[in-house]
C-alpha cells in the first residue's frame, strides 16, 4: 500500500515592491476574489524557464520567506521555477476575517490559474499541507504530484503551542514593545525553542509612526481560525481521491501524521509513499538536508 524510505511564463497581475533597506523585493498577484498574494519566484539555471513549476506553501503564522533557502535550493537542483507563496492573512499577503482550508485552497487555485501554471508540484508544510492536499481534492486545477510535510487528511487538534504563540503574540504588542529583544524576553515565558521563537517573530515590523513593534500577521483572525485549522475539508475517502504520485513527510518525534492515519491518507492518496525524517514537526527547519535529499531524490524519480 505505502512505501517507507528512512533518511538520517506569463505573468498576470504582477506587482513588485521593494520597502526600506531591510526589506526584499517581492511580487504580489491580484486574485479575482480580492486577494492580493504575495510570492517570491526563484528562477531555475538558464535554459529551464518551461520546466514545471512547484509551488511551496508555509505554515501557521509562517511565511515565503521561511521557505526561501530551500527555494532556490529546489529551483537550482530541479531545474525547475519555484513559486514561495504567502498564504492569506500571512506574510505581505492580503489580510481577511475567512480562514479556512475552502479559502486558502481557492487563494492557490487561482494563483495557478493567474498565472498559468501547468503539471505543477505542490509542497506544503503543516497548514500549507492541508492546504496542497485541498487543492488536489477539490480538482479545480491540474497538478502533477504533491507532498504534504508533516500533517494529515484528518481532524486533528493542533498542538496546544499554537494557542500560546497568540497569547504571547498579544501581550507583545499590548506591551508596547520598541525593541524585538524586549518582544523575545516576553516569548520566552511561552516558548522554550530559541528557533521557533526567531521563526514567530519574524512576523514582527517596526512601526515607521509610532517606533513600536507590531505583528503584520492579523491576530485576530487568525486566533478565531484556529479551530478551522485542525480541521480537513473532505471527509469521505470513498467520495473524492487524488490519484497522482504523493509523498507524505513526516517527523519521526512528531504526532501529525502517527501510524494508524496511513490507512486513511492511502484511501485519499492511493499512489502515496512515506518518507520518514528524523524531526520534529518543524521537519525542513531541523534537517534541512535531509528534507532536500527526500524532496530530490523522489520528484526526479517522477520525470
Amino acid at each position: 500500500m505505502f512505501a517507507r524510505v528512512v533518511l538520517s511564463r506569463p505573468i498576470a497581475t504582477r506587482r513588485v515592491y521593494l520597502f526600506a533597506h531591510t526589506r526584499r523585493p517581492f511580487s504580489t498577484t491580484d486574485l479575482p476574489n480580492g486577494i492580493k498574494l504575495a510570492y517570491d519566484l526563484h528562477e531555475p539555471p538558464s535554459g529551464a524557464a518551461n520546466a514545471p513549476p512547484i509551488i511551496f506553501i508555509h505554515g501557521l503564522f509562517g511565511s515565503k520567506k521561511n521557505n526561501r533557502s530551500m527555494s532556490k535550493v529546489f529551483a537550482r537542483d530541479l531545474k525547475r521555477p519555484v513559486y514561495a507563496i504567502d498564504l492569506r492573512n500571512h506574510g505581505d499577503s492580503s489580510h481577511d476575517p475567512r480562514h479556512d482550508y475552502g479559502a486558502l485552497a481557492e487563494d492557490v487555485e487561482l494563483f495557478l490559474q493567474q498565472h498559468k501554471l501547468e503539471k505543477t508540484t505542490l509542497i506544503g508544510h503543516s497548514m500549507g499541507a492541508k492546504t496542497a492536499m485541498t487543492v488536489v481534492l477539490r480538482h479545480k486545477v491540474r497538478i502533477s504530484n504533491l507532498i504534504p510535510v508533516d500533517n494529515a487528511p484528518i481532524d486533528a487538534a493542533l498542538k496546544s503551542d499554537f494557542g500560546k504563540y497568540v497569547q504571547a503574540m498579544r501581550k507583545i504588542e499590548e506591551a508596547g514593545c520598541k525593541r524585538q529583544s524586549e518582544a523575545d524576553a516576553i516569548l520566552q515565558d511561552y516558548e522554550e525553542s530559541l528557533p521557533i521563537r526567531q521563526f514567530l517573530l519574524t512576523n514582527l515590523l517596526r512601526d515607521p509612526d509610532t517606533g513600536l513593534q507590531k505583528f503584520r500577521i492579523p491576530i485576530k483572525y487568525l486566533a478565531n481560525s484556529l479551530d478551522k485549522m485542525a480541521d480537513f475539508p473532505f471527509k469521505d475517502p470513498e467520495e473524492v481521491r487524488f490519484e497522482g504520485p504523493t509523498l507524505i513527510v513526516r517527523g519521526t518525534k512528531s504526532h501529525y501524521v502517527a501510524d494508524e492515519m496511513l490507512p486513511t491518507v492511502g484511501r485519499f492518496f492511493p499512489k502515496f509513499e512515506v518518507v520518514d525524517i528524523e524531526a520534529g514537526h518543524w521537519v525542513i527547519s531541523e534537517q534541512p538536508e535531509e528534507f532536500r535529499k527526500a524532496v530530490v531524490d523522489w520528484l526526479q524519480d517522477k520525470e
